[in-house]
């Protein structure tokens, strides 16, 4: 199945090879852009479904996705499932949920994301479902490209695990062979 996947990603440019600024500072010589695979609704349907496979299992009353990453995700997971879809959103750099959504004390939601790096947008989204006293369950997402030693202490649901190795600037391959241009095409500022 991984590589079933793996062919959707790079026929819809959402795999790319090259010569990266990673949203973490560091250099990669790939890149995962899931929006390029979420622009077709039926390529978004194929990727997510072995995902979904894995969710059905679990007693899930709401799907709730990060924006921007999560939120199509969430939207097709939520399809899939037959389950209510919302997001949440930074306002002033703090994740919230907005936009009139509500979670109800012990409902049960699982996260969804486009790609868990750090984990970074799933964390802070759990502490505010958590706060609300929303049960999370784990978090779903196209790609799970946590490097060795990134926990997010939740189970994740992915449709494929990429190991994509990242660089500091002054031990980057690409940087040092001075070939190709250095890109950023991550959507967070650099931390």
């Amino acid at each position: 199945m991984n590589q079933e996947i793996l062919e959707i990603l790079k026929e819809t440019d959402a795999f790319l090879e090259g010569h990266f600024l990673l949203s973490s500072g560091k250099h990669s010589d790939q890149y995962v852009q899931c929006a390029k695979v979420l622009r077709f609704p039926d390529q978004a349907a194929k990727v997510l479904a072995p995902v979904v496979e894995q969710l059905k299992a679990l007693e899930i009353d709401k799907v709730v996705g990060p924006a921007m990453g999560g939120v199509i995700v969430s939207y097709e997971i939520g399809r899939q499932l037959g389950k209510e879809s919302i997001f949440t959103e930074r306002k002033d750099g703090i994740m919230e949920l907005r936009r009139g959504f509500e979670i109800k004390p012990g409902e049960k939601v699982i996260i969804t994301e486009d790609v868990v790096t750090t984990g970074k947008s799933t964390i802070e989204t759990k502490k505010v479902l958590e706060e609300m006293g929303a049960v999370v369950l784990g978090v779903a997402c196209i790609a799970d490209r946590r490097a060795a030693g990134v926990e997010i202490n939740m189970p994740i649901y992915s449709a494929i695990k990429l190991e994509i190795t990242a660089w500091d600037k002054d031990d980057c391959p690409v940087c040092q062979a001075g070939k190709i241009a250095l890109v950023k095409p991550g959507s967070r500022g650099n931390a």
